[in-house]
């Protein structure tokens, strides 16, 4: 497995929001039971259907030591849509409601291992990743949703359960990586 395996440290981060402020991961994990990375795109159909979901998540978990933390680790000068400023303007329409992040150098991404957008990684208050995949298993019908994979690790997580469910396939498109030189 690429990237930050269940049961061990994800790597800390600072990163630029949207808000004008860098934002540091251990900074969340000081202040909150749980955090929910995920890896996200202005363009991608699978974030589009997802948005209403996440911010449902956000609000309903968010009094309870839990927050989401968006980042946007696509290559912005092959799609300038995931663009910085981009990713103001996609805030702003969608009226989200949890931090967004720009990860320009693509590290973060690398580090975690994430290779879809949505994918979500949810870590303990110690920073250890419990969860990794997929929010459930209809983007596109959330009417349809049987088993709500996140929502269920986040109140597994805060009532200090474990998990039944630690790893899932994130269904969505590929981050776009930056292009290798010749």
């Amino acid at each position: 497995m690429i990237g930050t395996a269940i049961g061990s440290h994800a790597p800390d981060f600072e990163l630029p929001g949207i808000d004008d402020r860098v934002h540091h991961l251990a900074r969340y994990l000081e202040e909150y039971r749980g955090v929910g990375v995920i890896f996200l795109s202005n363009h991608c159909r699978y974030v589009q259907s997802y948005l209403d979901r996440l911010k449902q998540i956000q609000m309903d978990f968010n009094g309870k030591g839990f927050t989401l933390i968006g980042i946007n680790s696509n290559d912005a000068s092959q799609y300038p849509e995931d663009s910085f400023e981009q990713m103001k303007s996609f805030a702003q329409e969608k009226d989200l409601n949890f931090p967004y992040l720009r990860d320009a150098t693509q590290d973060v991404a690398h580090c975690f291992g994430a290779t879809t957008t949505p994918e979500v990684f949810l870590l303990d208050g110690e920073g250890i990743l419990r969860y990794r995949g997929g929010i459930d298993e209809q983007p596109d019908r959330p009417e349809g949703v049987k088993v709500a994979y996140l929502r269920e690790a986040i109140i597994s997580l805060l009532s200090g359960e474990a998990i039944a469910i630690e790893s899932t396939e994130a269904i969505g498109s590929s981050i776009k990586w930056h292009q290798k030189g010749p």
